[in-house]
């Protein structure tokens, strides 16, 4: 790796060098590097670009790290990686994809990532998306998600896009099984012109499943946002859908929340809140000695943590 790719790993994986335990390294389109374990196993697909990462039942305090760096202007990447998770598995995978485009042609990843979670597993999924780049090129990236959770299994997903993208759409769908759990945390900001859309759909079928879907999002610049969140409750049920978002400069900020209730025992909640910085908030933190935009970035980055 050259000294762009490893600040990108940096930024999306948090890692410095080649993690301990499974991972699977794409690189520009093309694979980098590999190692399973004994519990974990990666396998290349033959009919499409991607992998299936497949984890065996029982296995513990095992990590897989997946990023993807895209270094080279131009360049459009698709892949589909399945991920098998067995019964009692309980596993963290970090994903994310870094792009740093220097020319002047659009380079874009999408990733369409589907989880088959076992009876009783636990999953904590970590994406994060980050793009840099000195020259006028577009950075995109459009992730799907989708998410089959069996009976009592657990997942935690954290996204995170705060610098650099141009455009993205992020598709997450769910279905949750009897006493499932999905609990799902976005963090977004946009700057300039850019544009992003988040769209969750999650259906509690079975009898106790439950999910909490929530966003932060501060909008800036001259850039939109679109936020849907649909909670279809087709058994007896717990959704929370929530969206909170900062908006400042002539930024535009939509948000949907939707809740279906198909059963008397369904029990859906949304909430959605878009504003400005309070003012005293800023006067507060300058008679502290920052300036005005240092306040403003003070207050960005607290709510975003």
């Amino acid at each position: 790796m050259n000294q762009i790719q490893k600040d990108l790993l940096e930024q999306i994986a948090g890692i410095h060098e080649v993690p301990q335990g499974a991972y699977n390294f794409r690189m520009n389109g093309e694979g980098a590097g590999r190692n399973t374990t004994e519990n974990i196993d990666i396998v290349t697909k033959t009919d499409k670009p991607g992998i299936d990462i497949i984890i065996k039942p029982n296995t513990k305090n095992e990590s897989v790290h997946i990023p993807v760096i895209l270094s080279q202007t131009g360049l459009t990447d698709l892949v589909y990686n399945d991920f098998y998770i067995g019964d009692n598995a309980d596993v963290t995978i970090v994903a994310g994809c870094g792009i740093h485009n220097g020319g002047d042609e659009k380079s874009q990843h999408d990733g369409i990532h589907s989880f088959h979670i076992g009876k009783n597993a636990r999953i904590r999924y970590i994406e994060k998306h980050y793009g840099e780049g000195d020259g006028n090129g577009e950075n995109v990236m459009n992730p799907t998600t989708i998410i089959e959770i069996d009976q009592k299994g657990y997942m935690e997903m954290e996204t995170v896009q705060i610098k650099g993208i141009s455009s993205t759409k992020r598709d997450t769908i769910a279905k949750l099984g009897e006493g499932a759990t999905l609990i799902v945390k976005e963090k977004l900001m946009t700057h300039g012109n850019q544009y992003a859309e988040t769209n969750f759909n999650v259906d509690l079928n079975g009898a106790d499943s439950s999910t909490h879907v929530i966003s932060r999002a501060v909008a800036k610049d001259d850039s939109k946002q679109l936020f849907v969140s649909k909670i279809n409750g087709n058994n007896r049920c717990n959704g929370h859908t929530e969206c909170d978002a900062i908006i400042m400069d002539n930024a535009v900020v939509q948000a949907i929340p939707e809740i279906t209730a198909a059963n008397v025992d369904a029990s859906l909640i949304h909430e959605a809140a878009i504003g400005k910085i309070a003012g005293e908030q800023i006067i507060k933190l300058m008679t502290l000695g920052l300036s005005e935009k240092e306040a403003e970035e003070q207050i960005v980055s607290g709510f975003l943590k």
